[in-house]
């Protein structure tokens, strides 16, 4: 990567930060409270080594294919992986093996999976439930409504350590749409907390994207999964991440 491909990463990632600066402050919120997860999907290995360089060490992934070889051409660094897409349980073996975090659970035999899988690498994950907020056919996720079962579920599965929950908010240039998702996980995390057992957590809201998270920190998110306003934009369409059904 050139010179200035790493001061742009620079520029960008002071752009967002002072943003998030600015809507926590609008909000009356700590920037403390917010966590930055930069989303790495496309962005390759070497230029992946720029932005370790400069301060980034935690990266979120949509595919594990992708994450497993940049994981593996990273092995020097410490670096911490989220899978935040879509698992298929035969792919849950490579997620218990170099994976820190999964924010898509949604469905209890995903849960099983990863549990047979990090027992075999004596491994944990922290995980977080994902909720259709939108309710969009095209869309993963529980309805908020199933959550609570979902959760409750989850007791026995001592590798999983639950931490909260996630949601893709409607893609619309319509602010009121896309804080009515937001406010409908505000909704969940409150219900939530009555179904929860001692080690697991509903605090976290991973919610906001580069389009959206000033939204999504008006309405509470503590975790924001920022990719192109800090990479650039992509030349693969979100289509490939997350299909229309």
């Amino acid at each position: 990567m050139s010179q200035a491909d790493e001061s742009s990463i620079v520029i960008n990632l002071e752009r967002v930060r002072e943003r998030i600066e600015l809507a926590c402050a609008r909000a009356g919120r700590d920037p403390s409270e917010v966590t930055l997860l930069p989303v790495t999907k496309t962005v390759g290995a070497p230029r992946l080594r720029e932005a370790i360089r400069v301060g980034l060490t935690n990266f979120g992934e949509n595919k594990v294919q992708e994450a497993r070889e940049k994981a593996d051409l990273l092995t020097d660094i410490d670096v911490r992986w989220s899978i935040i897409g879509h698992l298929q349980t035969s792919k849950a073996k490579y997620v218990a093996r170099f994976a820190h975090e999964f924010q898509a659970l949604d469905r209890l035999g995903i849960a099983e999976a990863l549990q047979r899988r990090l027992d075999i690498e004596n491994r944990t994950l922290d995980v977080f439930v994902q909720i259709n907020a939108s309710g969009e056919d095209s869309k993963f996720g529980i309805p908020p409504e199933g959550a609570s079962a979902l959760v409750k579920a989850l007791a026995p599965y001592d590798r999983l350590h639950l931490k909260g929950l996630m949601t893709l908010a409607v893609f619309s240039g319509e602010e009121a749409r896309a804080r009515e998702c937001f406010k409908i996980m505000c909704r969940a995390q409150d219900r939530l907390r009555d179904a929860i057992i001692e080690g697991q957590s509903v605090d976290a809201l991973s919610m906001g994207m580069s389009g959206d998270f000033e939204w999504a920190i008006a309405e509470g998110a503590t975790v924001l999964r920022i990719g192109q306003a800090i990479f650039g934009a992509r030349s693969i369409p979100d289509s490939h991440y997350w299909p229309e059904s």
